[in-house]
């Protein structure tokens, strides 16, 4: 598999050190596959993800969005023939039932594309991650989800660490004591290579309860 990105949510682009990086890993440009993460709306299209490549001066002969108005098959014959998998920022829960519904987690997890995801999508490439009320969910009851896996850790994307970062720090604790915890805000990513992880913006590190700011590397 090749490089992974999770990434925050960009108000405006990219920066520099993270397009670089993006253009020596991106070689492959024949297809964008994006995956919804409000799969019943067939408007959404990606325009503002689309727009941060496009700064980037990374574009694709072609470009598709993959909803519930395409068909499982169809949609598993997209992402195996991408060059680009992006799961796209919004509701990382709708997104999740999508995957599961869909059966395509163990397809992304076998392609041989570059896989990004933002604030949702970033989530659902983790192995697992925190649904709670506390974190901004509209839910009673904390769960744990089952991301797609495709790196054993957990990430919390595009959240206001700022004003909340012992609350933060509390509420992922006992996931950090079965996996590490990348905590981000906005402008932000992680990005997996083989055994490297590289490090753009303000990035935090939860593990085995304590919390640490990670340098950035890129």
């Amino acid at each position: 598999m090749k490089s992974r990105y999770y990434l925050g949510w960009f108000n405006h682009f990219f920066p520099e050190n993270l397009v670089k990086v993006l253009q020596e890993d991106i070689t492959d440009r024949k297809s964008l596959v994006m995956i919804s993460s409000n799969p019943s709306l067939y408007d959404e299209i990606g325009s503002a993800e689309r727009s941060w490549l496009d700064q980037a001066g990374i574009t694709f002969e072609e470009y598709h969005v993959i909803n519930y108005c395409v068909q499982k098959e169809e949609a598993k014959t997209l992402i195996q023939h991408a060059s680009v998998i992006f799961l796209l920022g919004g509701n990382p829960l709708n997104q999740n039932e999508f995957l599961v519904d869909y059966e395509l987690s163990d397809v992304i997890k076998r392609s041989g594309a570059v896989v990004m995801g933002a604030s949702a999508g970033a989530f659902n490439m983790s192995a697992k991650w925190l649904c709670s009320e506390k974190l901004g969910f509209n839910v009673e009851t904390s769960s744990v989800y089952e991301g797609i896996g495709l790196d054993r850790f957990s990430i919390l994307s595009h959240f206001d660490l700022e004003n909340n970062m012992s609350m933060v720090q509390n509420e992922l604790s006992p996931l950090s004591e079965e996996m590490d915890v990348y905590v981000s805000n906005k402008d932000c990513a992680v990005r997996v290579k083989g055994d490297k992880v590289d490090i753009v913006g303000n990035v935090f590190l939860l593990s085995h309860s304590t919390m640490q700011k990670l340098d950035e590397t890129l």
